[in-house]
């Protein structure tokens, strides 16, 4: 779907700039412009589609009916699973985020699908299993799914719906009048998308400089960060190496299909699987682009709340993984 931002981006660094492939520059810029595109497309297409879906669905019923207690916590389940078949990244599914919160859908549900969407996806499985063969794949996606409904739960017991900026408050209530205003109207399709457009237009203007702050600092880490630098840390016989491979995976910024060659190459060196399943968590799942993307629609405590849920629950995973294998 993106090979064409991908030559755009190799023909604008490798032969406009005149850039070398193994230069640090030059992967960081192509990184950049890549991600860049890619990203910023993606967020405006999700807000404007969200913006059509939430026009006609009242936030208030969407959110009843996923509060229903009949449900059981499967809403979270659902979210999971949903996640898997998102092909994004931790950066990349942000503006899903924003669409799921603007569209009513209660935060630790939407939390469900941000923490699974990077971690499992069909690059990611198709990955796995040539790498490391079908019984780890399956244990992997379960675990992914699992990692995503429980932290959602937990999430969502803490009540932390107060913790979103004012910005997203404001999102969210203009959200309301405007589905109430086509509501009472009875407004055609056709004459909503005037501001459904213009809404999607705003939001992307509010998200854009933290989305291409967050891409820079991931492009420089792509660029400059050794693939090999951290493989001191992951010894063998270190107990606390499960811990250590997540909190260090943080700094750094890749999708599945980026950073799961690195993981065949630290298991191949002796590092145990559930460590270096860990360190892929935390590269995947958890970047530090990804919470200056975060910053826009969430307060410093809700972000440092949910890294530290995630971190414990791919910890967790990481243990069982060596328990197993």
């Amino acid at each position: 779907m993106f090979k064409w931002i991908e030559h755009l981006a190799d023909w604008l660094v490798f032969e406009v700039l005149n850039l070398q492939k193994e230069e640090h520059l030059a992967q960081a810029l192509n990184f950049f412009i890549y991600d860049s595109i890619k990203i910023l497309l993606l967020v405006f297409v999700v807000i404007f589609f969200m913006g059509i879906v939430n026009s006609y669905f009242p936030v208030e019923k969407v959110r009843n009916y996923l509060s229903r207690k009949k449900l059981y916590g499967f809403e979270y389940f659902m979210a999971s699973l949903f996640g898997t078949v998102t092909p994004f990244c931790s950066c990349s599914s942000v503006p899903l985020f924003i669409g799921f919160v603007k569209g009513g859908i209660p935060l630790g549900v939407t939390f469900a699908f941000l923490v699974t969407s990077p971690l499992v996806n069909e690059v990611a499985i198709g990955l796995f299993i040539g790498l490391f063969g079908i019984k780890t794949t399956v244990i992997y996606v379960i675990s992914g799914v699992l990692l995503g409904t429980i932290s959602g739960i937990i999430l969502q017991k803490l009540r932390l719906e107060k913790h979103l900026t004012p910005w997203v408050q404001q999102v969210l209530e203009n959200s309301q009048k405007e589905t109430e205003k086509f509501q009472i109207e009875q407004t055609s399709f056709k004459h909503r998308l005037p501001s459904i457009w213009k809404e999607s237009k705003a939001i992307l203007r509010g998200i854009l400089p933290y989305v291409i702050v967050g891409i820079a600092i991931g492009g420089l880490m792509h660029g400059y960060i050794p693939q090999g630098f951290f493989e001191q840390y992951l010894s063998k016989d270190n107990w606390f190496a499960v811990p250590i491979a997540t909190l260090l995976a943080v700094p750094m910024y890749s999708g599945a299909s980026g950073v799961l060659p690195v993981v065949q190459v630290l298991v191949s060196k002796g590092i145990p699987l559930g460590t270096a399943i860990a360190f892929m968590m935390g590269v995947v799942g958890l970047s530090l682009p990804e919470a200056m993307m975060l910053k826009k629609v969430m307060t410093m405590k809700l972000i440092a709340i949910f890294f530290s849920v995630v971190t414990v629950c791919i910890i967790i995973s990481g243990y069982i993984f060596n328990i197993i294998f």
